[in-house]
């Protein structure tokens, strides 16, 4: 079934991804280490936290990337940012009034599983040593199922592991080649068994639309393939082309990538195959078994989103370690140089490694939570949050969303059509401060 003519004309509009607001293009130099130190001392001693680790190397560059990560084939680069990263966990648990409680951690990158078994158990003894990782932390990690082994499974579970995210992206030969990352079904299934043969069954699986080369029927095949291994939760992502500012997307072929309508119909169709399986949609591009925490978490409104996306994490605060990570904390966010040199010298320095981020007032707080629940529960109540949070917004234009049919409003509450979900970034930006009125923000299509 084609998507309608209202559900394109929004579809094609460019929209941030709303994982954080504001969103990173607004961070600015006013926010460094001195800042976020503040900020860290004046947590609650009782606040519990999360944690993010960036581990920003890959054995090769796939070309679709859109992640902060380079390609090394050496270990001498891993085996010193461990030792950095190691040091710069003590940096920030110094800087708290308390050792905090820890229900997530994090893994991402790059490819996390680019570190040894020893590498990796170090920096978990490190975290334990400092944080209070409670007994049922879910502590996650991206895999590149190419870069595998059952060996690697036991080591993470002896760490700790229980949940594995998995880059399966696609499954379609000719769209891997094209892409530069060449990844066959076996050795997801492999991953896939190893990974539950050690102990860690919660998996999920990373799927993307809009590729090079793909289209419908392809995406089709890669997502009944991926759900004959029985994911528990499964994310189906648009592919961002921005060669503008990845300079290895380059090297995918503008002519080669579906047009806006077939890209648009690829992710119903993907959205419609995920359903049919039985999964349940959460937010715009998650899914997940009916029985699982975050099925549960957003049919009760409880849901978050955060930078890895849409997350069963309720934590007062994230703390993002290595180069280029986000902290999170109720005062604003910091984010940490991109350039490993620079981020290598501010931890030898023992200094954080924050470059920008931004401070939040009232106003922000509020347009914040209004985003983020539209976001996760697509609707919001803009009175009972109002009341919540000491400020007030007015109810921005919603004239032409109301009259095509996206949205439905009832005084101050707003709720998008069932069938229009996927457009919930449309709806979002439409309480954003920061959107430049003159729609030259450069962000990939909302569907």
């Amino acid at each position: 079934m084609s998507p309608s003519a209202a559900f394109l004309k929004y579809a094609r509009q460019n929209t941030p991804r709303y994982t954080s607001y504001p969103t990173a293009p607004h961070f600015h130099e006013g926010v460094d280490a001195r800042v976020v130190s503040r900020w860290l001392t004046d947590l609650r001693p009782d606040a519990r936290g999360s944690l993010y680790l960036h581990i920003p190397y890959c054995r090769e560059m796939c070309w679709y990337c859109g992640c902060s990560t380079r390609a090394t084939r050496r270990d001498g680069p891993v085996a010193t940012y461990t030792e950095l990263l190691l040091e710069e966990i003590g940096l920030y648990a110094e800087r708290l009034a308390a050792r905090p409680r820890i229900d997530h951690v994090h893994f991402g990158g790059g490819t996390p599983t680019i570190l040894s078994g020893v590498q990796f158990s170090a920096i978990m003894a490190r975290l334990r040593a400092v944080f209070e990782i409670s007994g049922t932390a879910e502590i996650a990690v991206e895999v590149d199922p190419r870069l595998f082994s059952a060996g690697k499974a036991r080591e993470l579970a002896a760490a700790g592991v229980n949940r594995a995210s998995l880059g399966v992206q696609t499954l379609d030969p000719a769209v891997q080649k094209k892409i530069n990352r060449i990844q066959p079904a076996q050795s997801v299934a492999n991953c896939v068994r190893d990974l539950r043969d050690a102990g860690i069954d919660h998996v999920s699986f990373d799927l993307l639309y809009g590729l090079p080369g793909q289209t419908i029927q392809s995406c089709l095949d890669t997502v009944r393939q991926a759900l004959a291994f029985e994911p528990d939760r499964l994310s189906i992502f648009g592919y961002a082309h921005v060669p503008h500012l990845k300079r290895h997307q380059r090297l995918i072929r503008d002519e080669d990538l579906p047009d806006t309508e077939a890209r648009i119909e690829q992710a119903l169709a993907m959205n419609r195959a995920a359903r049919e399986a039985g999964y349940v949609p959460v937010g715009i591009d998650h899914y997940a078994g009916p029985d699982d925490d975050m099925a549960k978490m957003a049919a009760t409104g409880t849901l978050h989103r955060n930078f890895q996306g849409y997350t069963t994490d309720r934590a007062e605060y994230l703390l993002g370690l290595g180069a280029s990570a986000i902290t999170r904390t109720p005062s604003g966010y910091a984010q940490n140089t991109p350039d490993v040199v620079q981020w290598s010298r501010a931890i030898m320095s023992e200094q954080l490694a924050t470059v920008r981020g931004i401070a939040l007032g009232p106003e922000d707080r509020l347009r914040g939570e209004i985003i983020e629940r539209l976001m996760c529960d697509l609707r919001v109540d803009i009175s009972a949050l109002s009341a919540r949070i000491p400020d007030t917004i007015p109810m921005p234009s919603m004239d032409d969303l109301l009259e095509d049919g996206i949205v439905h409003r009832e005084g101050n509450q707003l709720t998008l059509l069932e069938e229009n979900r996927m457009l919930a970034r449309v709806v979002a930006a439409r309480f954003d401060a920061y959107a430049p009125s003159n729609g030259t923000a450069r962000h990939s299509p909302s569907v």
